[in-house]
């Protein structure tokens, strides 16, 4: 469907291209626009004179503007045109409020064209049962905790996307379970009238009856009281988020966190906090940068992605900790249908004499290394860089129409057969009997991916590890 209208996009420009050829003799134009007077353009170049906009029933054109790599006036040549019509596609989609995104020609006039954007959009309000196993994947729940329903947390689910027809989002949280907990966060990409200046502010309040207090050979640690809650924690947060042009994002954020445990984990673990202390307080800074040119975010095959993240946590002797974080991803199409992708990752954490509660490194949110899902490596400082070879392998969409669509309702179904390897190593100058800490970790491996609706997917991965193991391991992901 893309390279249709692409195609059509392209004959239609030579087309004007060439009427004008033949009708201008001089190969000079005057173009008048509502509020613009365009500069004399040659034969070869054309002027975008109206951008219509169809298919969004909910978001404001102007934020679909927002991203469009060019504006009614500008003049480009065709070959750049074409360009842009693709970049425009990719910068729409990658909004993931729609599941389809046109950008063709509409007509043209002499030099002057209009040009078509038809979305369709996603549904984006969310209220949904909630059910969720606590643990840091999928086989760490089923193998080591043997799919145990009291390591799961329960309970309902608002996640509203677009709530203004801005791109804003609105989530909340009410949870039971393993984890009792109210959350919420609200984020709106743009507050002033050049859309440059965004805001996000959220809460998180919940209590634990089991606590992650240690970790002996790179397992955690758990202690659970049927009696009583032994852990509780506050959280609120607020940002101030900056995008001068459409690939970078800037985020500064202020956050205010309380930790509470009881005396018995500070009897099992004094380091967990710092000297035997069961509570702690303290407010964060940070600064967190994104730089994002794909041709998809929620399966990137083409383009790169880097981010920083500088963090100075607690102001006094009893918190006190700067870290700084920074990742990078490659992905370049190397023949037909067949991709590599390179990412390399790395945090510091200073001074070195930290908390166990701020020492969670490898095995934590997405600083992973295939292979080692069973274990954590905790640290103040590590490393990784991963290779992927992917090559597509399915690629085809279920058609769903009802009696009054215009075109049909696509389902998406794609598939990938991988190859990865990864190396890395996670530096703790108090390792205890953790092995896998201050030595190079590696690890290699095939897989399947699957991606499907709402871009949701599913990972098959066959890994070896350093230690002789080898298995399958299973990870999902998905964007609402």
């Amino acid at each position: 469907m893309r390279a249709k209208y692409l195609i059509v996009a392209i004959v239609s420009l030579m087309s004007a291209e060439l009427a004008m050829t033949q009708t201008d003799t001089t190969g000079q134009i005057i173009t008048d626009l509502p509020g613009k007077i365009l500069q004399k353009q040659s034969s070869d170049v054309f002027v975008i004179r109206n951008i219509v906009i169809t298919g969004n029933k909910r978001t404001k054109e102007s934020i679909m503007l927002r991203e469009l790599p060019f504006k009614s006036g500008e003049a480009y040549p065709l070959s750049e045109m074409v360009k842009k019509f693709e970049d425009a596609r990719k910068q729409l989609m990658n909004l993931v409020l729609f599941h389809e995104v046109i950008v063709a020609l509409k007509g043209f006039e002499g030099n002057n064209i209009d040009i078509l954007i038809d979305v369709r959009e996603r549904w984006y309000l969310f209220p949904v049962p909630y059910f969720k196993f606590v643990d840091r994947n999928i086989n760490q729940w089923l193998v080591e905790q043997n799919a145990k329903l009291n390591r799961v947390n329960y309970g309902i689910k608002v996640i509203y996307n677009n709530v203004t027809g801005r791109n804003d989002k609105l989530n909340l949280y009410l949870i039971n379970g393993y984890t009792k907990q109210i959350s919420f966060n609200y984020e709106r990409p743009y507050i002033d009238r050049h859309m440059k200046w965004g805001v996000s502010t959220g809460m998180a309040v919940g209590k634990n009856r089991e606590v992650n207090y240690s970790t002996v050979e790179n397992k955690q640690m758990f202690f659970k009281d049927t009696n009583q809650f032994v852990r509780s924690f506050f959280r609120v947060y607020g940002e101030a988020t900056y995008r001068r042009a459409i690939k970078t994002r800037h985020r500064f954020g202020l956050s205010y966190t309380i930790e509470n445990v009881t005396d018995t984990i500070t009897a099992l673990n004094p380091s967990y906090f710092k000297e035997g202390r069961n509570r702690m307080s303290f407010p964060e800074i940070y600064y967190l940068m994104n730089y994002t040119d794909v041709d998809y975010n929620p399966y990137p095959l083409k383009g790169y992605m880097a981010e920083v993240y500088v963090a100075k946590r607690g102001l006094n002797g009893t918190v006190n900790m700067w870290q700084l974080a920074a990742k990078a991803t490659g992905n370049w199409e190397i023949f037909k249908k067949t991709y590599f992708s390179a990412r390399i990752a790395g945090t510091i954490k200073f001074p070195f004499d930290q908390p166990y509660y701020n020492q969670r490194l490898l095995g934590y949110n997405d600083f992973t290394m295939q292979g080692f899902e069973y274990y954590v490596v905790d640290g103040v400082a590590g490393g990784y860089v991963k290779g992927i070879l992917t090559r597509e392998i399915l690629n085809f969409d279920f058609l769903i129409k009802k009696k009054n669509d215009v075109r049909p309702y696509r389902i998406p179904f794609r598939a990938y057969a991988k190859t990865f390897v990864n190396a890395g190593q996670m530096y703790n100058p108090n390792p205890g009997k953790n092995t896998l800490n201050n030595r190079m970790l590696y690890s290699a491996g095939v897989g399947i991916d699957i991606i499907t609706h709402y871009d949701f997917t599913f990972k098959f991965e066959w890994t070896f590890n350093l230690l002789g193991e080898n298995g399958l391991y299973l990870h999902r992901k998905y964007y609402y």
